[in-house]
């Protein structure tokens, strides 16, 4: 479709994206409508994210709570919203009482997170919840997630144990160099096929999230599904001036 004369930079972003995600998807021998596309709007104000909204897109990430139960209201309720930052317990309720139409949350790291966010729901009443394991792939102490070799367990523990949420796949955040993404995207693909033969899931009902807006095009030609894309599509994070230098 042709893009509107006065269409706006981050709209034009995302129809590159999404060209270039079909094309590295046929590179992967999949149809590129098989790879979902997070358009992931931390720090950005919701006159951008409703500029996205506008040309078709419905599916946005946050990495914040107070950011996401800021927004959401106040933009259209059929947006599907992926959580996809460090969780803590105590935010649980406030993330899924203001936010209704989250989609999933891609940061379970640890059995008391998955507990906490399976009691909520239940509490709400809500539909099952979509969730991703995310594991550090890359051992470095600042990444959370799982390390690899508690992948399994965790998945097993969302899967059996918890009623409430639906274990959708796994996530990973590759190393910030690039320099060994490759073999952090390797890892998370062992993981899955471990993951899906212990628990007798077909490897195409487990979601990888992996891929962000330096390496998506990689990720995909691994076999990610789900890529997590900020800069690209929205430009530079906005931060406060204040916080500049820290």
């Amino acid at each position: 479709m042709a893009a509107p004369a006065m269409e706006g930079a981050a709209a034009t972003a995302l129809r590159s994206v999404l060209s270039r995600v079909h094309q590295a998807a046929e590179r992967s021998g999949r149809p590129g409508d098989r790879i979902r596309v997070v358009a992931v709007s931390k720090t950005k104000p919701v006159s951008l994210i409703r500029q996205v909204y506008d040309v078709g897109h419905r599916c946005f990430g946050e990495n914040y709570v107070q950011e996401i139960v800021e927004k959401a209201p106040q933009l259209p309720a059929d947006i599907e919203w992926h959580f996809i930052g460090h969780l803590q317990s105590n935010k649980v309720k406030s993330l899924l009482v203001n936010v209704p139409n989250l989609e999933m949350v891609e940061s379970v790291d640890d059995e008391k997170i998955a507990n906490h966010l399976d009691r909520m729901v239940a509490n709400l009443g809500r539909k099952p919840l979509n969730v991703l394991v995310q594991v550090n792939t890359s051992g470095e102490e600042s990444k959370s997630g799982v390390e690899p070799s508690g992948c399994l367990e965790l998945a097993k523990h969302v899967k059996l144990n918890c009623p409430n949420l639906v274990f959708s796949g796994l996530m990973t955040i590759g190393m910030l160099d690039y320099s060994s993404t490759p073999e952090n995207f390797q890892t998370l693909t062992n993981c899955r096929a471990e993951v899906c033969k212990e628990l007798g899931i077909p490897e195409e009902q487990c979601e990888l999230s992996m891929g962000m807006s330096a390496d998506f095009e990689q990720a995909i030609e691994m076999g990610s599904t789900n890529v997590r894309i900020g800069s690209t599509i929205f430009g530079a994070r906005e931060y406060p001036k204040k916080d500049k230098g820290h």
